[in-house]
């Protein structure tokens, strides 16, 4: 397949670009900034919220499929949060559907449900629980694929991420962590499912300890390989394990992320 990757030089958007191509696909890349040295193939500095922009690259490109990871990684004010990836994921939908790209995948996040308390393993029928105007921005761009799904008969998949790392980092991590392998693996299903409609999966490994449930993903083709449990000796507990361990968005549920949606003036 021919895949648009938006972000493609962040940190997921490079490990993705490099291993989509070692599994048979070629990759278009597109990000606000340069070419990141030593990468190859197409390349398009664009502003994802440019909807001419990303129009312009859909007419030079001719793709099957799009990788949506552009976007703000942090909590922002909810103007800037939507804006970063419902606006973005708007002018991608639009591309799409007027060059008849038939498949979107997309970065979402476990923070569209991070307010769940941690008691039971999560499903993708758990009711949106966003835990920050980050994940009440994945929310609705969740929900706007959805609406495209519906509207035009695309086929999108939202990959709820957990704590993309090259290794776990915290207590919290032995249940969160997503390894660039498993990265990798996750967004080939993704891409590949057969007539998936509108699908959400949790973009974990096979973490001993997952909070959330893999089955979704398993249904779709993803099959985690990697444990956190592997690297369990080597993490210390920490002072904010409890607070982390109340609810499966971490940090992002507790009152230090607490702020008025608006950035006020006066």
């Amino acid at each position: 397949m021919k895949v648009l990757v938006t972000g493609a030089a962040g940190s997921i958007g490079r490990v993705a670009t490099v291993g989509l191509t070692d599994r048979g696909h070629t990759v278009v890349g597109l990000d606000r900034v340069p070419q990141p040295d030593g990468e190859e193939g197409p390349w398009y500095s664009v502003d994802a919220t440019d909807a001419d922009a990303v129009a312009a690259v859909f007419e030079e490109e001719s793709l099957d499929a799009v990788v949506h990871l552009a976007g703000l990684a942090d909590e922002a004010n909810l103007p800037d949060s939507f804006t970063s990836h419902v606006v973005t994921t708007g002018a991608l939908l639009d591309a799409m559907v007027e060059h008849d790209v038939r498949r979107f995948v997309y970065a979402g996040s476990n923070h569209a449900v991070g307010r769940t308390p941690r008691t039971d393993l999560v499903g993708i029928d758990t009711r949106p629980r966003p835990d920050t105007f980050y994940g009440v921005a994945k929310v609705a761009a969740e929900a706007l694929m959805s609406l495209y799904v519906d509207r035009y008969g695309i086929d999108a998949v939202s990959c709820r991420i957990g704590s993309f790392r090259d290794r776990p980092e915290s207590v919290r991590n032995l249940s969160t962590w997503l390894s660039p392998d498993d990265c990798v693996r996750m967004f080939h299903a993704a891409l590949t499912a057969t007539a998936p409609g509108y699908a959400v999966l949790y973009g974990i490994s096979a973490n001993t300890r997952a909070w959330w449930d893999l089955e979704p993903g398993r249904a779709l083709g993803y099959e985690p390989q990697d444990d956190a449990e592997e690297f369990a000796a080597s993490i210390s507990p920490g002072p904010d394990d409890e607070a982390e361990g109340a609810h499966v968005g971490g940090p992002f549920a507790t009152d230090a992320f607490n702020r008025p949606a608006l950035d006020r003036t006066s």
